[in-house]
């Protein structure tokens, strides 16, 4: 069977009788078997995804499915699916099962979505490499000796590597983007609020948003309008009416828009300079396309990571205490007090990195240092969020280089958490600000290891960020 890029290539096979879904799926276990070296997936949802194709194959029969149908997906190991074990890849959720479904998983499943498995990732999202993981991290297709990015790694290559689809990962400070880039796949964080956070294990309750992870800005696109929208059960999801993004993808290249890059990125001393030039490659094509493409400053780009750490360590802190050994999940087995066992089941069932962000949010936010960290760190986001937006009232569009390298080694930033952490200094922004963005691949570096380029753009002005995105896409297509 060939390698699909999108949905619509699998509804016309689906259409004219070349494959089924039960087909489908068979030639995703079959890969998934075949590069089990990738650690991509921690469970394989074998059976209950060849039932699932069965029924869509019939409903296609009947005339009667969902959008999604055909779309065989894998979901990031932090996301509730009722039945189904959720790890968030740490040792202390051993043995939970969650009780219900995501809100942004039902309506996948609902639009007749298949899910194969639940993805490896940084423990519960904290880690740019996915080498947090109880489960050990995954690799990277193009180079097995390089991490995938994280947090959403596996994710990213799962789709990479022709294990799935599409993969619904969840993106704090560019959990989404940076694997994409790393990948050479599509990586969309939506406007925080857009998607439902009910079912997502919570890393940073204000930063967090599930986002997808594709090979074709379409079905980002259509997977966005399926997760998004009000939710009952989350008071922080937005009202606002959801667009049909996926029918409002016309080619945008008629349209010329006023675009900004931001200067420091491209200085930035610590920038791989393959991708600075991969980046200027692109922006000399967009002005070469008509449109206005001008540097802008930004001068806060050295508090971004600092703010973000503070800040989110801190929510994190928060978040984590419910895992105590008591409720579910892992219990040591050599407690012998009440107080013994919150401290030896934590101890053990969290791993370093996640243990190391607890800690520090902990410190941030005792009587102490409250005030001159966190109450700080909440003012300059104010100033990020508010600076990021008078930029896009200038410009339609904001670029920059997803990542400031191409993927690193495995164990190559273990023993420096610096360097990993300022891995993160240009997907941040626009966590910070809650401004949607996407990450696009512009080539590879001369050892084949993927390029990703972000976009940046207003709140909720998705349909115009997905828009620009594909002729952005299909152009570098045309010129590769």
């Amino acid at each position: 069977m060939k390698r699909y890029n999108s949905l619509s290539e699998v509804r016309q096979d689906l259409a004219n009788g070349t494959t089924t879904c039960r087909q489908l799926v068979h030639y995703y276990l079959d890969n998934i078997e075949r590069k089990k070296y990738l650690n991509a997936y921690l469970e394989v949802f074998a059976d209950e995804a060849l039932a699932k194709a069965d029924e869509v194959d019939q409903k296609l029969a009947n005339g009667t499915a969902g959008r999604l149908a055909g779309m065989v997906l894998g979901l990031k190991d932090v996301l509730a699916y009722k039945g189904h074990s959720l790890q968030s890849s740490s040792k202390i959720l051993t043995g939970f099962k969650s009780l219900f479904t995501a809100t942004a998983v039902q309506r996948l499943l609902d639009e007749d979505a298949i899910v194969i498995g639940r993805q490896n990732c940084d423990e519960f999202a904290m880690g740019a490499s996915n080498e947090t993981s109880a489960f050990g991290p995954a690799l990277n297709e193009a180079d097995p000796t390089r991490v995938p990015g994280g947090s959403s790694g596996g994710s990213a290559v799962a789709v990479q590597a022709d294990l799935c689809l599409a993969s619904i990962g969840s993106d704090t400070g560019g959990s989404v983007r940076q694997p994409a880039a790393f990948c050479g796949v599509i990586g969309l964080k939506p406007t925080y609020s857009r998607i439902s956070r009910y079912g997502l294990i919570a890393y940073a309750s204000s930063f967090d948003q599930i986002g997808p992870i594709t090979r074709s800005i379409d079905d980002a696109a259509l997977l966005l309008e399926v997760m998004a929208g009000p939710d009952e059960y989350d008071s922080t999801a937005s009202q606002r009416e959801v667009p049909a993004y996926s029918s409002l993808l016309e080619n945008s290249s008629e349209r010329k828009f006023r675009i900004g890059y931001i200067s420091d990125t491209l200085e930035n001393e610590g920038l791989d300079p393959e991708i600075r030039e991969a980046v200027q490659s692109a922006i000399q094509n967009l002005r070469e396309d008509g449109h206005t493409v001008e540097p802008v400053d930004f001068h806060y780009l050295d508090y971004i990571v600092p703010t973000y750490y503070i800040l989110t360590t801190a929510e994190a802190s928060s978040n984590l205490s419910r895992f105590d050994g008591v409720k579910y999940g892992y219990r040591s087995a050599d407690a012998t007090d009440l107080l013994s066992m919150y401290k030896k089941s934590r101890a053990e069932g969290f791993g370093h990195e996640v243990q190391k962000r607890i800690m520090l949010g902990t410190f941030v936010l005792s009587a102490d240092y409250y005030d001159a960290y966190y109450t700080k760190a909440q003012k300059v986001r104010r100033i990020i969020k508010e600076k990021t937006e008078e930029l896009l009232e200038q410009f339609d569009f904001l670029i920059m280089p997803t990542t400031p390298t191409t993927a690193f080694p495995l164990g190559g930033n273990l023993t420096d958490p610096l360097a990993i952490y300022l891995g993160d200094i240009f997907t941040v922004q626009a966590s910070l600000a809650g401004v949607p963005a996407i990450s696009v691949p512009v080539g590879s570096d001369k050892n084949g290891l993927p390029i990703g380029l972000q976009i940046l753009t207003k709140s909720f002005a998705e349909t115009k960020l997905l828009a620009f995105s594909k002729s952005v896409t299909e152009k570098i297509s045309t010129t590769a």
